[in-house]
């Protein structure tokens, strides 16, 4: 099943749940399919691991990128340019915006009201079951919650990120994706998709799984670490 989504998409959950490492492939991924992209990066609150260090290589794929003013970006002013109204209202098939961590992170969504009212978003809650923060459906539920408050937006589905960074393999995804299942079903909400590293994949049988798949290739590492060419088309392996 091959994942396709379009209009504007809000990604956000739990700090550290891979809400940028998320938005970036979603946009890379539609890129590919031939669509018209957008990445904005609103997280104003985790000045680590964000979309917009990954700009240069999203813009040499076509895609059009929104981060904070290159003096601002390491500001942690709850401020939102006003171009990302305009990528909203311009008429890209998919604009994908990459929300703080938390209700913290939520609030500058509300923000976005008047573009939101003109182009209603879907907003996709990322879900990491291996963080304590998000381990059960309990505290999964209460967060969904408050981002809503925060953000004045309804959470429309999840999104699942079952990992151990490079301690992952085919049982922790397969763990991760039967807890994912439960709380969307405790939810009323769908797992819109499940993202799975590129590697993993010949290990496991995603043709067999309801929801679709989004490859991840690493591209927010440390500093020791290279991030995967983008360029090269889904599904390599990994180098």
């Amino acid at each position: 099943m091959t994942l396709r989504l379009n209009g504007v998409v809000v990604i956000t959950g739990h700090y550290g749940c891979g809400k940028s490492e998320i938005a970036i492939h979603l946009a890379v991924h539609h890129r590919r399919q031939g669509l018209r992209v957008g990445l904005a990066d609103l997280d104003v609150v985790n000045p680590y691991f964000r979309s917009r260090e990954a700009a240069e290589r999203l813009e040499r794929l076509g895609i059009e990128v929104v981060a904070p003013a290159p003096d601002l970006r390491q500001s942690e002013l709850p401020a939102v340019s006003p171009a990302v109204a305009g990528m909203i209202r311009r008429p890209l098939d998919l604009v994908v915006l990459d929300a703080g961590g938390d209700p913290a992170g939520a609030t500058v969504l509300a923000s976005l009201g008047a573009a939101f009212a003109a182009r209603p978003p879907a907003v996709l809650m990322v879900v990491n079951p291996f963080r304590p923060e998000t381990a059960t459906v309990p505290r999964c539920l209460a967060l969904r919650g408050a981002i809503e408050q925060a953000a004045r937006l309804a959470v429309t589905g999840l999104a699942g990120n079952p990992n151990l960074i490079d301690e992952t393999g085919p049982q922790e995804v397969l763990e991760g994706r039967r807890f994912l299942t439960a709380l969307a079903a405790a939810a009323g909400l769908p797992l819109v998709f499940l993202a799975v590293a590129e590697g993993l994949l010949a290990r496991l049988d995603p043709a067999a799984w309801e929801e679709p798949v989004l490859p991840i290739r690493r591209q927010l590492v440390p500093p020791w670490e290279k991030a995967r060419d983008l360029q090269e088309p889904e599904g390599d392996p990994p180098a």
